[in-house]
């Protein structure tokens, strides 16, 4: 696999593209602040040269997201569609609620992203009456651990409940501190035998929904922080990849070179055609 060239700025490689699928978290902000060099880059890229999606594993609607732009103070006008992984997820379950039994759904993960769930016809219960379940997340992703979640899941093995899981993505920064997802969940619950069904990032699907909301674009450019998901499903949606190194894995990527990257993209069964520290115009 080929060293990605180096670059200090979208500009360099935008002329190549005529949309991009632009991951979220630790591109755009990290949590708690917005990134506004980002911003403006994608803001530029939509003036020059095409429609930006923006794609998250966040196990929320993509309306939900918006919402919390608006919190911490995120442009709303440097993209022209959000696909979430809360929302694939949301219309699986909407499916499963107009059939002619409504499911019972087993909910892991905190209170405050259950909007997933709002104006479905499906009743929240314990796993011993469930049909399905659903992770989002840890409740408390601050604290716990996904240890701590070891005797749920084999609750759940032993009735053999299938997993819904929101988000695949192991860890994110919050701020500077590193947390656990629901995919770490879903990882636990497949190594103990539990079938798991992931919506989202790396899985093809979820890019098909991103391209369809870009307008089926011939050139798009995948931008992320994360090897596994972001460059990995890129690469397995036949898109080039912009790699944001100063994103999810921090330190590992020192030292910041194109063979260094290289060796680390290899190690992910991933590729990039570029890196940049952060994004910017």
């Amino acid at each position: 696999m080929l060293p990605p060239r180096l670059i200090d700025g979208l500009s360099e490689i935008a002329r190549d593209h005529d949309a991009l699928i632009c991951d979220i978290w630790g591109v755009v902000h990290n949590g708690h602040a917005p990134f506004p060099d980002a911003a403006e880059a994608l803001r530029r890229f939509r003036r020059e040269r095409g429609p930006v999606v923006l794609l998250s594993n966040a196990p929320r609607p993509p309306g939900s997201v918006e919402d919390q732009f608006r919190r911490i103070g995120v442009a709303t006008d440097c993209y022209d569609a959000i696909v979430t992984s809360g929302g694939a997820a949301r219309a699986e379950l909407s499916a499963r609620a107009g059939r002619a039994s409504p499911p019972s759904l087993y909910y892991i993960g905190p209170e405050q992203d259950t909007g997933v769930l709002e104006g479905l016809d499906i009743r929240r219960t314990g796993i011993d009456e469930a049909d399905v379940a659903l992770c989002v997340g840890l409740v408390d992703d601050l604290t716990e651990t996904p240890d701590d979640y070891s005797d749920i899941l084999a609750a759940m093995r032993a009735k053999n409940l299938t997993m819904l899981c929101a988000n695949p993505d192991l860890k994110v920064y919050r701020g500077s501190q590193l947390c656990w997802c629901a995919g770490a969940l879903a990882r636990d619950y497949e190594a103990i035998g539990g079938p798991v069904t992931y919506f989202g990032k790396p899985y093809p699907a979820i890019y098909d929904a991103a391209l369809e909301a870009a307008g089926r674009p011939a050139k798009a450019l995948a931008i992320g922080d994360a090897l596994v998901t972001d460059l990995k499903g890129a690469q397995g949606a036949g898109l080039e990849a912009l790699f944001i190194a100063d994103g999810l894995h921090g330190e590992e990527i020192e030292p910041y070179t194109a063979q260094h990257l290289a060796e680390m993209f290899a190690g992910a069964g991933a590729g990039a055609k570029a890196a940049m520290r952060a994004l910017k115009w």
